[in-house]
């Protein structure tokens, strides 16, 4: 397959929602995304086509799934709505053709599941909390005050690419090769719509792989020489039966090696810059911030709603189902937009108002449901907590100064670049 979209028109103003036939209406266009024109294509299909069937798009037929409830329901619902073999829109390319159990059913997700889990376990998490301070406080204290810079760069790429390194036990001085990798693997344009060159994908797999099977050998050897056993997540799957001997299924190895770099990426990395974004967009619940701090931790789960990092998730079925009154037949594939389900005002009051206090504010979608529910979840809110929390004692205000960029994708709600200056309190 061709790359979906054409590279030249990027920037070429998409139609309006309303212009387009509604059995036209293609929604896993990445220009939506990279133009942040998306809300209105999406309460579109909510108010008039909520389980809409689209018979041909460059990822093939899809049915897309837009409302809050019914979103639950085919996440929940994993017997009815598998997850194999790969979890975007797009279909695997064959040098990405990995295994990772997020794309599989269980038994074998939930085995392979429990043996990284512990890493985000309570005990662990609490572990990290000082580190994760000491490291947001470098990062901040280190900020070019009076200059503007790159919020993205400078803040959200660097705090993840150190959580990463730490869960990995990979090199702190190479950790923004996990960023990179990351990026190539979320890139794909026949998966997601997004840009990269496929002899530089390539290389930047090999290389991943490559890296991590030193790794897998160099604990090996540690464990042998009577080294105190770690709690990163290659010595988890080492001491694991079930995943043991991963390294010798290389497929498997790499995707899911992938599949923990990248929820451990984009979901906090853009969620860190969407904050600062939505606070700028809504400059009362700055003041309101600025008020009263307890309300951290309740516009971390609001941040995690506004920005839903993970633009959808897609299950095939497994047998026909009707909802809404149209029958979705076995093995067509099915396409749940998270980002919509988040503005479904059936369930959220004032749902593309940005609001730090709003109750009930981790009733949101970007999680997911069911046996795939975010692994991370918990180590996620946690940065975002620690983060706000030595912004506020810092900063007076983090001043957006011109337009975001946006990655081009389907898959990954993120930014590129988001100009900031920051004012001392």
């Amino acid at each position: 397959m061709n790359a979906p979209f054409s590279l030249s028109s990027a920037f070429n103003p998409l139609p309006e929602a309303h212009e387009i036939p509604l059995n036209q209406l293609d929604v896993s266009d990445p220009r939506l995304l990279e133009q942040n024109v998306w809300p209105a294509y999406f309460k579109r299909l909510r108010d008039e086509s909520p389980i809409h069937y689209l018979p041909d798009s460059p990822f093939g037929p899809y049915w897309s799934i837009t409302r809050f409830d019914d979103i639950k329901f085919v996440d929940s619902n994993w017997k009815l709505f598998s997850s194999e073999p790969v979890i975007v829109i797009g279909d695997r390319t064959e040098e990405l053709a990995l295994d990772m159990f997020i794309a599989m059913d269980p038994p074998k997700h939930d085995q392979q599941r429990k043996a990284v889990q512990g890493v985000v376990a309570p005990a662990n998490l609490a572990q990290m909390e000082g580190l994760i301070r000491q490291r947001v406080g470098n990062i901040l204290d280190n900020l070019p005050v009076g200059e503007t810079f790159n919020w993205v760069e400078h803040v959200s790429v660097e705090l993840t690419s150190q959580m990463l390194a730490t869960l990995f036990g990979f090199p702190l001085e190479d950790r923004h090769k996990l960023i990179y990798w990351s990026d190539m693997a979320t890139a794909v344009p026949e998966m997601t719509g997004g840009i990269c060159d496929p002899e530089e994908r390539m290389n930047a797999m090999n290389e991943c792989a490559k890296t991590f099977y030193e790794l897998w050998h160099q604990r090996m050897a540690e464990k042998a020489s009577g080294e105190s056993p770690g709690f990163d997540l290659i010595q988890l799957l080492q001491n694991n039966e079930d995943t043991k001997d991963m390294i010798e299924r290389p497929k498997e190895f790499l995707g899911n090696l992938i599949l923990l770099i990248v929820g451990g990426n984009d979901t906090t990395r853009n969620s860190i810059t969407g904050g600062v974004h939505a606070l700028n967009q809504f400059p009362a619940e700055y003041e309101k911030l600025r008020a009263n701090h307890a309300l951290i931790p309740n516009m971390v789960s609001e941040i995690i709603r506004w920005q839903t990092p993970l633009a959808h998730m897609r299950r095939i079925a497994t047998e026909d189902v009707e909802m809404h009154g149209q029958i979705i037949r076995k093995g067509d594939k099915v396409v749940m937009w998270y980002l919509s389900g988040n503005r479904d005002e059936r369930v959220i009051d004032q749902a593309d108002q940005f609001m730090i206090d709003r109750p009930n504010a981790r009733q949101h979608l970007s999680f997911g449901f069911g046996i795939h529910r975010c692994m991370g979840n918990r180590l996620a809110e946690m940065q975002l907590r620690i983060l706000w929390e030595e912004i506020i004692q810092r900063f007076n205000w983090v001043e957006v100064v011109g337009e975001a960029e946006y990655v081009r994708s389907n898959f990954v709600k993120g930014f590129k670049t988001l100009p900031v200056r920051v004012h001392l309190k």
